[in-house]
């Protein structure tokens, strides 16, 4: 079973892309603190989808707390310069935001309870 729970911080804004055929892909760098003795946080990308991506891409921004629940997707590809190239990232299927909001907009959002749609 392919399934991922993360609760981080965005470590990146959310970088939103128009793809054919009225696609959306929007996608940002997660901190997730380790739960060890020395500390520190592992970064994860994270991507979503059409109507989950505009959501997330319109009320989130660095540094904003959320959890994630999707699964894990590798791929690969070959870089300009001939190199093999590998990523490991979450495809999400829920965000839930958890930060208190920055502006008006996302404030009545998330006062109604509201978390990015399911893709």
């Amino acid at each position: 079973m392919n399934c991922v729970t993360l609760v981080g911080n965005l470590a990146s804004d959310v970088e939103l892309k128009e793809l054919a055929e009225e696609r959306k892909l929007a996608s940002f760098l997660l901190a997730v603190d380790r739960e060890s003795a020395d500390g520190g946080a592992d970064f994860v990308r994270v991507t979503c989808w059409n109507r989950q991506a505009e959501i997330c891409s319109e009320y989130l921004a660095r540094g904003d707390q959320v959890a994630i629940d999707g699964r894990l997707r590798s791929r690969s590809w070959q870089d300009p310069d001939g190199k093999r190239r590998n990523a490991i990232e979450v495809v999400a299927s829920r965000v839930q935001f958890l930060s208190k909001p920055r502006h008006k907009e996302a404030g009545a959002a998330r006062s109604k309870g509201k978390e990015a749609v399911p893709a």
